[in-house]
């Protein structure tokens, strides 16, 4: 017998919070709201990358329940490989800013003698406040990108679960509020270090942030390994 509608779509409800705590989709987000400070800025964070998500899974979820269309391996395979560059390219972002931010010496003359001018190249109006926070439009273009790479294997386990297209979109739409609140549960829980040593503690908030920036940059690469020859994509 098949379970009730309700109890299928609350499976996809924590089944979608659990997706958005995926290490992928973390670290991602992690590295967007290391740029900030604010608690609620970082939460904001999470529901723009959950909204992006819940969006392109929805236009995936039409696409192939009512007009019948599969997800090629190969596209999906792609779309993996763009997540891995987005992680990298998250990642890249953080330690350029930081070595923008690094104070170091440059000579300079003046009088007729040469000394050392130290100086960094952060803007100076930054100072005591956000350092580039992030932009909730490209969090939600991240959340998108996620959303369409996990959309081929979402589609099998929605082929699974519900018996009708209608019941399919409201699984999928269910399935990505339930991201939406893991997202920003996590995205809120993430940026705590960030926040709490944001001001007293800047050295450890630097450690902190490199950190993320180069975790994101690794997992990115890996993924792109796994998928470019592992799993075939580039063989």
């Amino acid at each position: 017998m098949d379970p009730p509608i309700a109890t299928t779509l609350l499976f996809g409800f924590l089944l979608g919070m659990e997706h958005a705590m995926e290490a992928d989709h973390v670290v991602a987000v992690s590295t967007m709201v290391s740029q900030t400070r604010s608690l609620f800025r970082a939460s904001l964070t999470g529901i723009s990358w959950g909204i992006g998500h819940t969006l392109t899974l929805l236009v995936a979820g039409l696409v192939v329940l009512f007009f019948k269309v599969n997800i090629p391996e190969g596209v999906a395979l792609s779309l993996e490989f763009v997540v891995g560059l987005v992680l990298v390219a998250l990642g890249v972002q953080i330690l350029w800013g930081y070595r923008r931010k690094r104070v170091h010496a440059h000579p300079h003359r003046h009088g007729g003698r040469v000394h050392d001018h130290f100086h960094s190249h952060a803007r100076s109006d930054d100072h005591g406040h956000d350092h580039h926070p992030p932009s909730l439009g490209k969090a939600c273009l991240v959340g998108m990108i996620h959303g369409l790479a996990g959309s081929a294997a979402l589609m099998l386990v929605v082929f699974t679960t519900v018996r009708t297209p209608v019941q399919g979109m409201c699984y999928l739409l269910i399935f990505g509020l339930g991201s939406i609140a893991g997202m920003l549960l996590m995205s809120s829980l993430v940026a705590l270090p960030f926040a709490l040593t944001a001001v007293r503690f800047q050295r450890i908030n630097e450690a902190v942030r490199m950190t993320a920036g180069l975790t994101s940059i690794v997992l990115g690469g890996s993924l792109m390994l796994r998928i470019g020859f592992a799993q075939g994509l580039f063989v």
